[in-house]
């Protein structure tokens, strides 16, 4: 699969995501995310769209998703994969902020609302932003709507007292941006579900988006050492190395490559 930037931010996030999900789960459903997400459209229009107002019909699209219909950020279980991948959020209604996120603006899209996405640093988030100029921010995590001055204290409690919440962190983020940190949290579910051989596609489609990328190509080292590929890790690691020689790894990684060359070559 070739990612192409500028035609996944042609197109709704949900879709690339869809692709993505299918590109690292050869039996991800994909057919049956895209029949399910038209059937809740196809809901929301019936139910909300006599309602002219658009902000009233915003606030009738958080009480349909999060209330009506169950949709909830999944505290016990945050880190699991099935928060991340869209057909297991659509069957338990869980999530995490970006897939939930996700589902509701290609909703918020269907009903005309200027939903869009927003990359703050702490989560994904939503906004709205509304003709006469003021925008309101949304957790998806509960649906709930957040002041600039909750941001600032999510800010200071991830970044410290003196951090400044600035424009750029609320600037809506393109689709592609998106997915390569959706990609990421995918990836470190599935290392942590010792998912090796999924999280290893992860790695190589996060390498599409970021040829060369020292940090990934480590990181990608490292799922090959637990799939055995004794002789890929090492070459990984070396490269790493060679690129970050200055990182605190780097050393640590040297004594791992020395013996991982001297390892058998195991073919797969």
């Amino acid at each position: 699969m070739q990612f192409n930037e500028d035609e996944l931010n042609s197109r709704p996030l949900v879709d690339g995501a869809i692709e993505m999900m299918a590109e690292i789960d050869p039996e991800f459903p994909a057919h049956w995310v895209q029949l399910k997400l038209s059937q809740l459209a196809q809901e929301a229009e019936h139910a909300l769209m006599e309602e002219l107002d658009p902000r009233l019909r915003l606030e009738g699209l958080l009480r349909l998703f999060y209330r009506e219909w169950g949709f909830q950020g999944d505290h016990q279980q945050y880190f699991s994969s099935d928060n991340v991948f869209l057909d297991k959020v659509l069957e338990r209604r869980k999530g995490i902020p970006v897939s939930l996120g996700a589902l509701f603006v290609y909703l918020a899209q269907h009903l005309d609302l200027p939903v869009e996405s927003v990359g703050f640093p702490t989560q994904f988030l939503l906004k709205a932003t509304w003709p006469e100029g003021d925008v309101q921010y949304i957790n998806p995590f509960d649906g709930e709507f957040v002041s600039t001055h909750i941001l600032r204290s999510w800010l200071i409690g991830h970044r410290g007292p003196f951090t400044e919440l600035k424009p750029e962190y609320l600037e809506t983020q393109q689709n592609h941006e998106i997915l390569v940190r959706w990609l990421t949290v995918m990836k470190s579910a599935l290392l942590r579900e010792e998912h090796f051989t999924d999280a290893l596609r992860c790695s190589d489609l996060a390498l599409l988006f970021s040829p060369g990328d020292p940090h990934e190509i480590r990181d990608r080292g490292y799922i090959y050492q637990q799939l055995d590929c004794s002789h890929a890790a090492a070459m990984d690691y070396s490269y790493f190395i060679e690129q970050c020689p200055e990182d605190p790894a780097a050393d640590l990684l040297k004594t791992q490559v020395e013996t991982l060359f001297d390892e058998p070559l195991t073919l797969h």
